[in-house]
């Protein structure tokens, strides 16, 4: 099995949102006599449409192809479990796919929108299977707390050799092996039917990637949602160019390593000429560093464990200066306590200037949203509005509904109290709109998008 872990799933939940630890959230909860949320309108204005985003190709890959060479043979060689791949695998059966379960609203369109992706970025001849025939790829919506049963840290997940849920749940462990998996025919992707409709897309986006190719994920990828950080939601430019090169003529299914590895470099000189420059080779992301995000940011770990596992992964991340050590750096402001605020703003302020020197500013757009929730607490509503409107672009060029509604509701805060209440409430609709793409339910949409209106002071400044 793999699939898109719940912790990671965790981390975006309260990262992406915005909604602090215990550095301001224990003394900021909205009460039902707060003034300042009950004349803010956030449980109150009539909810607006779902906002959804237009769409559109992925920005292409701009690192060079040696660096992706590599990437590649790792993506494509390892399970995320560490365990190594004898044998080059990806599907010999027609690209076919059907949706099945309680399917959500939202979903046959955000999968008509991938499908379109995949066909004109990648490549590939997927078409809905016949009602009569047995799709290659089967996508079952089921109930959350059902999934986890069976899953408990996951997400969503996909299983090879299985076209529904029943057959997963009557398969032996031999079955649900990835590694003998090398012609690839049938498989299925489980995605909880209860959830936000930006998750729904999250999954459907990384789980018919992994269906369809690599199995493994990196955190030393920066631009691609074959990454435990989790920033990047939809299919980027490099996650397309990688699923191409996965079906290139010059490679088959059962190939060696050293078979793909010969190859590779001439298939993304031929699929990527702009590729053809310097390679900077990252090194390598031990162990260590993701099990350490894990501790902090999954579910189980308490207080000063979580906070232990954050700085064991910055300390092994420090060296890099890259991505890596940015989100080590937003781990750790995520988890520190209320009693070391200081070290909660370096933190996001080292996370965002780590980010943007590498030319990453969707990442670096969920360092400012936590770094404009500290400022409106304050009631420095002056910077809360400019990190806010700093950040919005990066939010809506990314596609990250969440992150954008939680940066609206700053705004439209920082504008109430500064005096601007017609400004104020067009962003509120906004945020408003974003959110009930971005968030789970309507309920969670007023009851998030009002904690961060609770957090402000309620004089004007």
């Amino acid at each position: 099995m793999t699939g898109r872990p719940l912790s990671r799933r965790l981390a975006v939940a309260l990262i992406g949102l915005g909604l602090l630890s215990g550095c301001i959230a224990p003394e900021s909860t909205p009460r039902q006599t707060d003034g300042a949320v009950l004349r803010a309108g956030f449980d109150r204005i009539p909810l607006p449409p779902m906002k959804r985003f237009p769409p559109a190709p992925g920005t292409p890959a701009r690192r060079s192809n040696a660096d992706m060479a590599r990437d590649f043979m790792d993506l494509s060689f390892r399970l995320e479990t560490g365990r190594p791949l004898d044998a080059f695998s990806r599907f010999t059966a027609p690209l076919t796919y059907r949706l099945t379960g309680q399917v959500p609203p939202t979903a046959a369109t955000d999968l008509g929108e991938l499908i379109a992706r995949l066909r004109t970025e990648a490549g590939l001849s997927l078409s809905a299977a016949a009602p009569e025939d047995q799709a290659a790829i089967t996508i079952e919506f089921l109930p959350r707390r059902q999934l986890q049963a069976r899953a408990r840290d996951a997400a969503c997940f996909v299983a090879p050799r299985v076209s529904s849920w029943t057959e997963y749940r009557r398969a032996r462990g031999s079955d649900l092996d990835w590694t003998d998996f090398t012609f690839r025919d049938r498989v299925a992707i489980f995605i909880p039917s209860d959830t936000g409709p930006q998750e729904i897309r999250d999954c459907l986006n990384e789980e018919m990637a992994q269906a369809l190719g690599p199995l493994n994920d990196l955190y030393r990828l920066p631009d691609s949602v074959f990454n435990d950080d989790n920033i990047e939601g939809r299919l980027t430019g490099f996650d397309m160019l990688m699923l191409r090169a996965t079906y290139a003529p010059e490679l088959t299914p059962g190939m060696s390593p050293g078979e793909v590895e010969v190859r590779i470099p001439g298939i993304l000189a031929r699929l990527n000429p702009a590729g053809a420059r310097p390679a900077s080779f990252p090194p390598q992301t031990p162990r260590a560093y993701g099990e350490a995000i894990a501790r902090a940011l999954g579910p189980g770990a308490r207080g000063g464990g979580r906070v232990r596992a954050a700085e064991e992964a910055l300390a092994i991340a420090r060296p890099w200066s890259d991505w890596r050590t940015g989100f080590a750096w937003l781990s750790l402001g995520r988890v520190l306590p209320r009693d070391r605020l200081a070290e909660v703003r370096a933190a996001f302020a080292n996370a965002a200037a780590l980010y943007r020197s590498q030319r990453l500013p969707l990442h670096a757009a969920h360092a400012d949203l936590q770094r404009a929730l500290l400022a409106l607490s304050d009631g420095a509503f002056t910077d809360a509005l400019s990190l806010a409107d700093g950040a919005i672009p990066a939010a809506r060029t990314g596609r990250d509904a969440a992150l954008l509604a939680g940066l609206l509701a700053v705004r439209a805060v920082a504008l109430d109290r500064t005096g601007q209440p017609d400004a104020a409430r067009a962003a509120r609709l906004d945020s408003l709109g974003w959110a009930r793409y971005g968030m789970a339910s309507d309920t969670e949409v007023r009851a998030r998008l009002a904690f961060i209106e609770a957090l402000a002071p309620d004089e004007k400044g």
